[in-house]
């Protein structure tokens, strides 16, 4: 099995921000994969011992790219991933609850064990010109995805999950 598997879509870039520095800081701990949700496979997530998911929440509602990642990776993973660990990050407008929620279900569809919870960080982003701009998320949220990413990866290290 390989280690940490980050799996992320980003439309403006700030989800990608996000996973990007929970990668860097897990990888100071342990085996970390980095992938786009439209390039992970269901071998990649197979072999992971535990997940990261990033994500942004559009129209209230997880991307649909990552809900596409989700789908397609179901049914071939049901039954082979029971028990391992996961914590999601959503970079949201003005919410992202409902992102949270809805990743948070189809976790436990696949019957995964949450071992953080999750990043949601509000962009604020309100009007078309705002939503469709290339995001920069502030360094003390960047911090807490970093944070997020270390822990979970020394947690697997250390055979804790």
């Amino acid at each position: 099995m390989s280690g940490l598997l980050i799996v992320y879509h980003s439309r403006t870039g700030g989800a990608r921000q996000m996973a990007e520095a929970a990668a860097a800081a897990a990888r100071l701990e342990f085996e970390t994969v980095l992938k786009r949700a439209e390039a992970t496979r269901v071998e990649d997530v197979l072999s992971a011992q535990g997940y990261i998911f990033a994500a942004p929440e559009n129209l209230a509602a997880l991307s649909g790219e990552m809900k596409e990642f989700f789908d397609r990776s179901y049914y071939p993973v049901l039954g082979r991933i029971e028990g391992r660990p996961y914590a999601q990050m959503i970079c949201a407008g003005s919410d992202g609850a409902n992102a949270a929620r809805q990743l948070a279900r189809i976790a436990t569809g696949w019957r995964l064990k949450e071992v953080q919870a999750p990043i949601i960080v509000c962009t604020h982003a309100q009007t078309e010109a705002q939503i469709l701009a290339e995001k920069t998320i502030a360094e003390t949220d960047l911090e807490r995805c970093r944070a997020m990413g270390a822990a979970l990866a020394a947690g697997l290290s250390m055979g804790v999950f």
